[in-house]
């Protein structure tokens, strides 16, 4: 069974789901770039940690996936992408050596793309203050800095598809993130770990708490 959202499922960002659907979807998208970009670029999982701390100050590492695309030929990372964890998000040193590594990228010709799917904690930082949105894809390319493309959009919406950049002299892959979602729904049998009849954690604002009440008991499961 799929997700009853027309796009991202806010049910999915509960804290005890999350990590397994962070590590699926990162998968995901290296299976799919790694059969598209051979035989000239790489595609690798990479995993950094994190020391943070929850509840009585226990320390706690924490594991984080994420992507380097390289150029075979000459073993330059030309493309990385992160899909954002609540560690990114809220403040500490997670949160701090994240930043610095964000804003290296940015002083360099790597491609960049950054996919954050959580409502709750700090937006990344951009340039402009204007736009407001559950969720955001930035896709930045190296030569074309400080502009960039952001794909915003919230849980009423269809989740936007994205390209990922690599040489200028190459296509871009397009990844459907709305398919990835939905399989990885689909075979997590997240609708059978999920209850609708609850509100989602993280809580929803008001207006969009009133907006999924209606929309759940239209598909039943309210």
């Amino acid at each position: 069974m799929s997700s009853p959202f027309p796009g991202m499922d806010p049910y999915l960002e509960h804290p005890e789901l999350w990590p397994v659907v962070h590590h699926r979807l990162i998968v995901a998208i290296a299976d799919i770039l790694s059969v598209e970009l051979r035989p000239k670029y790489s595609v690798s999982l990479e995993v950094r940690m994190y020391e943070t701390s929850y509840e009585q100050s226990v320390p706690i590492a924490v594991r984080q996936g994420y992507l380097e695309i390289k150029e075979v030929a000459t073993k330059e990372v030309v493309t990385a992408l992160e899909v954002l964890s609540p560690v990114n998000k809220r403040s500490g040193k997670g949160r701090d050596a994240y930043l610095a590594k964000r804003e290296k990228i940015f002083f360099c010709l790597t491609n960049f793309v950054e996919i954050y799917l959580l409502r709750s904690g700090e937006a990344m930082p951009i340039d402009s203050k204007e736009i407001s949105s559950h969720y955001r894809i930035l896709v930045s390319r190296g030569h074309q800095r400080p502009q960039a493309d952001l794909y915003a959009f919230n849980i009423q919406n269809e989740i936007s598809s994205f390209p990922v950049p690599l040489r200028r002299e190459d296509p871009e892959p397009v990844i459907d993130l709305r398919a990835l979602l939905t399989n990885i729904y689909e075979v997590g049998g997240y609708d059978l770990k999920i209850d609708y009849s609850k509100k989602p954690v993280p809580r929803l604002s008001e207006k969009d708490e009133t907006w999924a009440d209606a929309f759940l008991r239209q598909q039943g499961l309210r």
